[in-house]
């Protein structure tokens, strides 16, 4: 059966400069009527990838890959459709933060909004299945969600319950607080969003065990009387100790992130949040130099945080004025300039 999907596959589009997932999957299940389901016919093509059999192209990506003490750390845009990620291997990811534009017209109204002029949608269940396939086992996915009202109340139950069904948990919800700025808009003052965050299956190990590092610091005699668990960690680490982590983001999270939002004039995009925000969503969710993504990118300010961090990113934005517009941000904050390519896997 799998030699048989790929022989048809390769049969069908020899002479076709490119072939989509979509029209792969609609060739083996409408037009050879094989009784198969999309992640074979997906595992399938990669695996011909990995033969020489296909070369899968996306075009329209930028990268940047700089060296940072001696380790690469690359910046990857992709110009295309964040809820398409079949470009995107199973369980390659090890973080998503990302911000969709929902569909929630009545919310989206009055004041300075501009989110209509963007496409905008509604979560369905399959991309949650997207994301929970590109995860790695117990990496986080962050949601930046509206503040619950009568308008979204129902809609983000379903978030949360197509998460669920998809496989992740439900970890922790903590609110972004806009500083000093409110909205007046609606039956209240607002100046929150909320950060919702769900673990890939049961969260990954990242929040120190302050308890047995100083138990093991102690047996070794060392010195730790006014040391932080991070500074004991670090002790640790130098004299070629093992250091021990109990499941959980990178230290507690806190009540509230409190992050002033750019004025309005000064924005990329009316949408986009603070580049400190993600820096620091990115530290508890994540370690250096491992890959994070945001389908929704918009201002790219997700790419410069983790940038800033020694985080590998990749970035998809749909829209083309908004692309070329985070590409420049990104290459203002940042003074490096994307190289164009066409990008194989």
């Amino acid at each position: 059966m799998d030699n048989t999907i790929q022989m048809n596959l390769f049969e069908y589009f020899f002479d076709e400069e490119k072939f989509s997932m979509q029209e792969a999957t609609n060739l083996v299940k409408n037009i050879k009527n094989m009784q198969v389901n999309n992640e074979s016919i997906r595992a399938r093509i990669y695996e011909g990838v990995e033969k020489g059999i296909f070369t899968k192209i996306s075009r329209g990506v930028y990268k940047v890959t700089s060296q940072i003490e001696g380790i690469e750390n690359t910046c990857l845009l992709i110009k295309g459709d964040g809820r398409d990620l079949s470009m995107i291997k199973d369980k390659s990811i090890d973080g998503i933060i990302t911000d969709h534009p929902y569909n929630l017209q009545k919310a989206l109204t009055g004041g300075n909004r501009k989110f209509a002029t963007f496409e905008l949608f509604r979560y369905e269940s399959n991309d949650f299945r997207e994301k929970q396939r590109v995860l790695k086992d117990g990496a986080f996915l962050v949601e930046f969600l509206p503040e619950e009202s009568e308008v979204n109340f129902d809609y983000l139950y379903e978030i949360k319950k197509m998460a669920q069904e998809s496989g992740f948990k439900y970890f922790a919800k903590v609110a972004w607080k806009k500083g000093n700025f409110v909205s007046n808009t609606g039956r209240k003052s607002k100046n929150v969003e909320d950060v919702m965050i769900f673990s890939n299956g049961e969260p990954r190990s990242l929040k120190l065990d302050a308890k047995k590092n100083l138990a093991i610091a102690k047996e070794n005699n060392l010195d730790v009387k006014g040391k932080s668990s991070y500074e004991v960690r670090d002790m640790l680490q130098e004299n070629n100790l093992d250091v021990y982590y109990m499941k959980g983001t990178n230290g507690m999270l806190p009540t509230v992130f409190d992050y002033q939002p750019k004025n309005t004039r000064d924005k990329v995009m009316e949408a986009e949040k603070p580049v400190k925000l993600i820096e620091e969503i990115i530290e508890y969710i994540s370690k250096p130099y491992e890959t994070l993504l945001d389908q929704y990118a918009g201002s790219g300010n997700f790419v410069v945080a983790c940038y800033n961090k020694n985080r590998n990113s990749i970035a998809i934005e749909k829209d083309n004025e908004m692309f070329e517009k985070m590409k420049d941000n990104i290459e203002k904050n940042l003074k490096v300039e994307f190289e164009e390519m066409d990008y194989e896997y």
